[in-house]
């Protein structure tokens, strides 16, 4: 990402020499410039021309600044954590750091793929069994994100739970001469992808429910 920000911004800068500009016109590109790169912007050893001179190829100038760019890459894949707790363990530290990100992330996916929004209640037992049921749903998909880790890797409990949610119940209803109704209740056979999934997390799908009939409308009448 920064090389390519570094070759959009050189590539940028070398218009601007070809340019025809007054000072101004080029600081406020130069501005424009610096937003497009951010970062890398900082890499660049830029001159300006002074508030009395014209631009030109000698008053405007730039090149990389090699030093700092091998300083930036000798940082890369580095993390710095700043704590006033200088009595604990580095480790300790990390510990609890990593701890916070897993709260961060446990709140991401109540308000994600749980779609857990705010309920008011009045009563302090329904505010209760609001967050018991909410802590349970979390439960699960913390338990089925643990079992898909090792057996279906790459695959995130939101992309199970859709694959899951296209197995359908319907009830069959067939009239009889009788003037009964047989119900079937079945599910949808598992498409190919769906069955491998529950393969590989050692699942199987309940029996089919056997067949319900309904009592004649005679009877009921009577």
């Amino acid at each position: 990402m920064r090389r390519r920000r570094l070759k959009r911004l050189c590539k940028r800068l070398k218009e601007l020499q070809r340019q025809t500009l007054s000072r101004d016109e080029l600081l406020l590109k130069l501005g424009a410039a610096k937003k497009d790169a951010g970062r890398a912007y900082g890499l660049m050893r830029i001159q300006v021309p002074a508030p009395d001179e014209s631009v030109t190829a000698d008053t405007f100038t730039f090149s990389l600044n090699r030093k700092k760019l091998r300083q930036v890459r000798r940082r890369e894949g580095r993390y710095l954590l700043r704590s006033n707790l200088t009595s604990n363990d580095p480790v300790q530290l990390w510990t609890w750091y990593i701890q916070l990100t897993e709260v961060e992330q446990a709140f991401k996916e109540l308000k994600g793929d749980l779609s857990v929004r705010p309920i008011y209640h009045q009563l302090d037992r329904r505010i209760e069994a609001h967050i018991f049921v909410t802590f349970l749903a979390y439960c699960l998909q913390v338990t089925l994100k643990a079992r898909l880790r090792p057996l279906a890797p790459g695959l995130t409990p939101r992309s199970a739970l859709e694959k899951f949610a296209a197995i359908q119940m319907v009830d069959v209803h067939l009239p009889t001469t009788d003037g009964r109704t047989l119900i079937l209740s079945r599910y949808t056979e598992p498409e190919p992808d769906q069955q491998l999934l529950l393969d590989r997390l050692n699942l199987q799908l309940p029996a089919q429910p056997p067949p319900r009939i309904t009592a004649a409308l005679q009877a009921l009448i009577h």
